[in-house]
């Protein structure tokens, strides 16, 4: 699974990263940054999860990832 980022909806709130600070992260110019590639481990799927559902604007959304 994936945290997926549509930077041009993001807002910059910052609920999520509240929520899930080790996988997204507002940078200095207030840019939503998503870390680690996205790719989640198991103990992160709540938190992001969390994050997704904290987003006022609907920026972020958890896909299925497949390797290529």
């Amino acid at each position: 699974m994936k945290i997926h980022l549509d930077a041009d909806r993001c807002e910059g709130y910052g609920f999520c990263e509240e929520k899930a600070p080790r996988l997204v992260a507002l940078d200095d110019s207030g840019d939503l940054v998503v870390l680690e590639g996205g790719e989640l481990n198991g103990s992160d799927v709540d938190d992001a999860h969390k994050a997704v559902r904290s987003c006022p604007v609907a920026a972020l959304r958890l896909i299925e990832s497949h390797d290529a």
